[in-house]
């Protein structure tokens, strides 16, 4: 009976862990760092009133016309379950390409995600689980984490960013009109990397100046919350999208997710997949 363990409750991980749904032959578990589902998929809520939601990552779904087979069917299913729906807003500025088609999740981004940690039925899904070690010990790997007690597993999969598993140690490197709307200000990749170790606060409130130029009519917000994306897009994925990478064949060790392919939906599908039929040769 073997024992698995995804780390990351993210798209990829939560993808991977419900293709595996019947195919492991014991339990699968799915541990992130965070309070929640999502990952770079986030909702969050307004404190003053959970029916107020934001998107902090990613904001849409885009199908492209090439995309086929089991992308396609990954979207479908998701439309048919009210998942997603189509956007009919203009994205300003955006290129479209003919044919494509955009996707909005009326219940926040991380619905997408969490819907498919629903379809790993079995799955055992922690949070708050901060990995730190991987370790070999008789044929398992040993899997430590900040809080708790370590534990083995036959397989591990890796989907969190890759800078993270870098820093592993071990053995392997609501629609009430009282409801005001939402407002996300995504800044450019090179900003972010400019101000990473900068004051949060102050950071805020560069954001905030630059937007009061822009919309100065924009009324006074009833919170803010600044999200910090260390990890955000893969300016640079592993060469030729293998989709995963095996560290260790026997135990099985294994990483996966957009650095492995491309920063989109469709880019975690395919390493999921990739993952998936990976670790089906192993079991």
């Amino acid at each position: 009976m073997a024992r698995v363990l995804v780390v990351g409750a993210g798209l990829t991980g939560a993808a991977c862990a419900a293709l595996l749904r019947g195919a492991v032959r014991g339990r699968i578990a799915v541990w992130d760092k965070a309070r929640g589902a999502g990952g770079r998929m986030s909702t969050t809520r307004s404190v003053r009133d959970a029916a107020c939601t934001a998107d902090l990552g990613a904001q849409y779904i885009t199908l492209e016309p090439e995309s086929a087979g089991p992308r396609r069917s990954f979207c479908e299913e998701l439309l048919s379950h009210g998942i997603l729906k189509p956007l009919t807003a203009p994205i300003e500025g955006m290129v479209v390409k003919e044919g494509s088609q955009n996707y909005m999740a009326p219940q926040g981004i991380s619905s997408v995600v969490k819907y498919y940690l629903q379809q790993s039925a079995g799955a055992d899904i922690f949070y708050e689980q901060h990995v730190t070690h991987i370790c070999l010990r008789d044929g398992k790997w040993e899997v430590s984490r900040k809080t708790g007690p370590p534990e083995q597993f036959d397989i591990v999969i890796l989907t969190m960013p890759v800078p993270q598993v870098l820093q592993l140690q071990g053995d392997i490197v609501n629609k009430s009109p009282e409801i005001g709307p939402s407002v996300v200000i995504h800044t450019t990749v090179r900003f972010g990397s400019d101000h990473l170790d900068s004051d949060p606060a102050e950071v805020q409130q560069l954001i905030l100046s630059h937007l009061e130029r822009i919309v100065p009519s924009l009324p006074k917000p009833a919170s803010i919350k600044c999200q910090k994306w260390r990890y955000s897009q893969v300016t640079k994925a592993v060469p030729n999208f293998p989709g995963q990478m095996i560290l260790h064949t026997q135990p099985l060790l294994i990483c996966g997710g957009d650095g492995f392919t491309q920063s989109n939906f469709n880019g975690c599908i395919d390493s999921a997949l990739s993952l998936a039929e990976a670790v089906k040769s192993h079991l």
